[in-house]
């Protein structure tokens, strides 16, 4: 019966390690997706403050007009 227990163990090794290992790999997946919405909220963002900056020099020179 040892070589069955051995290779029981070996076998529930291996699955905790796959499981580990597709764990990891949907972590990475997430954070990628996460960090790449930020990145998006930022440059929408600048684009905002950038047409705020241009709308309101727009005013100024129309002001000074």
């Amino acid at each position: 019966m040892g070589f069955i227990d051995d290779a029981k163990d070996t076998a529930e090794t291996a699955g905790r390690k796959i499981k580990d290992a597709w764990e990891d790999t949907a972590d990475r997946i997430g954070d990628k997706i996460d960090e790449k919405k930020a990145d998006a909220e930022v440059k929408k963002a600048e684009a905002e403050r950038d047409s705020v900056h241009k709308r309101n020099d727009i005013k100024e020179e129309l002001r000074d007009d």
